[in-house]
């Protein structure tokens, strides 16, 4: 067997920046041990896999099936992988439809073109206030003394938001996540209020960490801010912001709240790897 298969930078236009996703494209269903013998041989945050379901080919069909893996599972959404997923079939394959749709674990998600970004409709999950006392271990293994200003839960995405205050220079942690013993939370989003005012702008930053997942440090995560989009919203009132995600690679997301309770997402992306699986 063999697969087409893509490595492509998410959320950025520069190279080895942004977070990297891995793409194939399968003509048929494969075993589900497979995806994920393909995505730990990959070893990247995210795996992606497209796969024609009632479409002719991937150059002229609207509607493809979309999983994502990690090196260690199967997850319901993903934002990056997505986003490259989309990439990989307009700027390579030349899809020529204005709207791909994906149908995924997490509903029918789609992408357009505007311009030199893609633009993601993906669902909205905002967060709920935590008390910080009842998780003070856990804190302080991801964030160390840094001071909190809030700290919510998300049930949908099982992502713990941390809000450092607004006098810390970029969010920062070190030691990481071995107090969690309740099974609830699957990621740790940590963020803090932007600079709007001076250049580029930014709203907020966040870095996130999934070593539930397999991946202790996601460098730009889409999913993290379907959170991230609804608290910051109302913290700031706004509905389009532009965010940046500190990790080492770094990366850009452009949000925006619609009128309709969902979020777009933008973002661009480079494709900086093609070849062939060989099975």
């Amino acid at each position: 067997m063999e697969i087409p298969i893509f490595t492509v930078d998410a959320f950025t236009n520069v190279p080895f920046k942004g977070n990297p996703a891995a793409i194939c494209l399968i003509e048929n269903e494969l075993q589900d041990d497979l995806y994920q013998s393909i995505a730990a041989e990959m070893n990247l945050s995210q795996t992606a896999f497209i796969s024609k379901q009632n479409s002719m080919d991937f150059s002229s069909g609207a509607r493809f099936g979309l999983r994502w893996f990690t090196p260690k599972c199967e997850v319901s959404l993903c934002g990056h992988a997505t986003l490259a997923s989309a990439a990989v079939l307009f700027y390579l394959k030349k899809n020529v439809n204005p709207v791909v749709v994906f149908e995924t674990m997490s509903g029918e998600l789609h992408v357009r073109q505007h311009e030199e970004s893609l633009i993601m409709d993906f669902p909205l999950n905002k967060p709920q206030p935590q008390d910080q006392h009842e998780m003070k271990d856990l804190l302080k293994a991801v964030v160390g003394d840094l001071p909190i200003q809030d700290v919510c839960y998300c049930p949908t995405t099982w992502n713990l938001m941390i809000r450092l205050a607004d006098t810390c220079d970029r969010p920062e942690a070190e030691a990481l996540l071995k107090n969690e013993s309740t099974g609830k939370i699957k990621g740790v989003i940590v963020t803090m209020k932007g600079a709007p005012n001076a250049q580029p702008g930014y709203d907020f930053y966040s870095r996130y960490f999934a070593p539930w997942y397999g991946v202790l440090e996601d460098p730009v995560c889409g999913s993290a801010h379907t959170v991230l989009a609804g608290y910051w919203s109302e913290k700031l009132n706004k509905k389009k912001m532009l965010a940046y995600q500190c990790s080492s690679r770094g990366g850009e997301l452009e949000l925006e709240l619609r009128d309709d309770g969902r979020l777009n997402i933008s973002g661009r992306a480079q494709i900086i790897l093609q070849g062939t699986l060989k099975i």
